[in-house]
């Protein structure tokens, strides 16, 4: 299959939108999820350091998006990801998961972290295999963490 990676415009927003929709409809078991909230993606398209990864072939097959926090501690958090069903095991999750790390090496910021719902072991598995750990337990999901090396 061929497709690239790329850093979404904000004329990507309804895909993402329906993409976010598709996400908590599996996550959650229904029918009726909306996307997000109108404005809401506009801080990821204002020239910040925060962007959306997006897998796009003949469509847009997936998104994650990366937020960068600057606080007491540095780090990325991986926020809202889905690849539509029909994409799901081929490779296009890690590719987006890959391309954020690659931003944070360039940005060095060592940290990353995400949030997954415990019922939800096969992304569980997914970010375990991808290098990410368990920091922190949060009541229905877990904080997970990837620390690279710094750089000498």
């Amino acid at each position: 299959m061929n497709y690239n990676i790329r850093t979404a415009v904000p004329a990507d927003t309804e895909t993402i939108n329906a993409l976010f929709a598709e996400m908590l409809n599996a996550v959650y078991h229904t029918d009726n999820a909306e996307g997000y909230p109108e404005g809401y993606l506009d801080r990821f398209f204002d020239g910040s350091e925060n962007r959306i990864y997006l897998a796009e072939g003949e469509e847009i097959m997936a998104f994650l998006s990366v937020e960068v926090h600057r606080e007491e501690k540095t780090y990325i958090y991986l926020d809202d990801f889905s690849v539509s069903g029909p994409y799901r095991r081929q490779g296009i999750g890690t590719k987006l998961i890959r391309a954020a790390e690659s931003y944070a090496e360039e940005l060095r910021i060592p940290a990353i972290c995400l949030h997954v719902e415990k019922t939800n072991s096969s992304a569980f598995r997914f970010y375990e295999k991808l290098g990410y750990s368990v920091m922190r337990d949060d009541g229905n999901r877990y904080l997970m963490l990837k620390e690279e090396k710094a750089a000498d």
